[in-house]
């Protein structure tokens, strides 16, 4: 976690072009600044909903704020989340997930003088920002490693819900598996649930059952039932978000992680300094948003012509002489 917390200013340089600037008076002006956070689970689920807590205590202590998390939203209740923040004089309220774009936007237009953003969205006003991870990028460099590491020829992958955000990882795993060996086989299944651990883990067994001995997730709470089901099973496993290897040392190789805790304090201080500003940014490993985790224990594991073959495809990624595709739709 203190990885995640700790800012690093000079990120912040790069991704200034990014959060442009406005015209509105700046929140701090009227006293301290208020933030609330929306989350699909739980805060302390060491991943996906983990990263955005870690930015919003991360911006607390720098800069003072009043904060406020609200956890285990269901869809339907998200704009009334947002609504009862707004209503309560909160100057920024984040949706941490793709599910958080639209009912932002609604109530955005409500309440104009505050602001409103959502990870992973395609929704934005002129007070409402959408902050979108490259996450695709993170699954396709695990898809090479599930690619490498596999034994027999059978890899699986798990997504929460059939949604842009969590489609494009799955497919760009399988783009990845396939281009490293066409012969791969790649089971993947859709849990229909960001935090039902038991169905991440039951999915996870069924795949492990028709042979897959390496298994990624993208599946926010619900994943660390694949992970656990990988440990029970002694087959590797990829986590997602949030160096995972801690919850299964001896199983998970790598993980991807998301800087989002840099792009909440990011967007905190832009409120604070009165250059908040809407639209749908877009950032990758170029900007250093998405990251691969160490591959700790794994690291004497896997070969130096494996691991130089990984870290050529992410400063391909970097310099944009590779392009990972973006697919927003389940293919077979």
């Amino acid at each position: 976690m203190k990885k995640f917390i700790t800012i690093v200013l000079a990120i912040m340089l790069t991704l200034s072009g990014v959060f442009a600037s406005g015209a509105q008076e700046s929140a701090a002006d009227d006293g301290t600044v208020k933030v609330a956070l929306l989350l699909s689970g739980p805060a302390n689920d060491q991943g996906w909903n983990a990263i955005a807590v870690a930015g919003l205590q991360a911006a607390q202590e720098k800069y003072g704020i009043e904060t406020s998390i609200m956890e285990n939203l269901g869809i339907t209740d998200t704009e009334a989340a947002y609504r009862d923040y707004a209503s309560q004089g909160y100057d920024l309220v984040i949706g941490h997930g793709f599910q958080f774009g639209a009912p932002a936007a609604k109530v955005s237009a409500d309440f104009p003088n505050q602001y409103f953003m959502a990870t992973e969205s395609a929704s934005q006003t002129e007070n409402m920002a959408s902050y979108v991870t490259s996450c695709n990028e993170g699954a396709y460099i695990m898809g090479m490693l599930a690619a490498y590491m596999t034994k027999s020829n059978i890899v699986g992958v798990e997504g929460a819900m059939v949604q842009p955000s969590i489609t494009k990882e799955l497919e760009a795993f399988k783009l990845a598996v396939k281009e490293v060996n066409p012969d791969i086989k790649v089971l993947s299944v859709y849990i229909n649930s960001y935090t039902d651990v038991t169905k991440g883990k039951e999915a996870a067994i069924s795949m492990i059952d028709q042979g897959a001995d390496v298994l990624y997730h993208v599946a926010n709470q619900a994943g660390t039932g694949l992970i656990k089901a990988c440990e029970e099973a002694d087959i590797l496993a990829l986590g997602n978000s949030y160096d995972q290897n801690s919850i299964s040392p001896n199983h998970v190789i790598s993980s991807t992680s998301y800087d989002i805790p840099n792009v909440i304090v990011k967007a905190i201080e832009n409120v604070i300094n009165g250059t908040f500003s809407g639209g749908i940014y877009n950032l990758g490993m170029a900007d250093d948003i998405v990251q691969i985790a160490p591959y700790h224990s794994f690291d004497s594991v896997l070969s130096q012509e494996v691991k130089d073959i990984i870290s050529e495809r992410i400063s391909q990624i970097k310099d944009g002489s590779f392009v990972v595709p973006t697919i927003e739709t389940p293919t077979n």
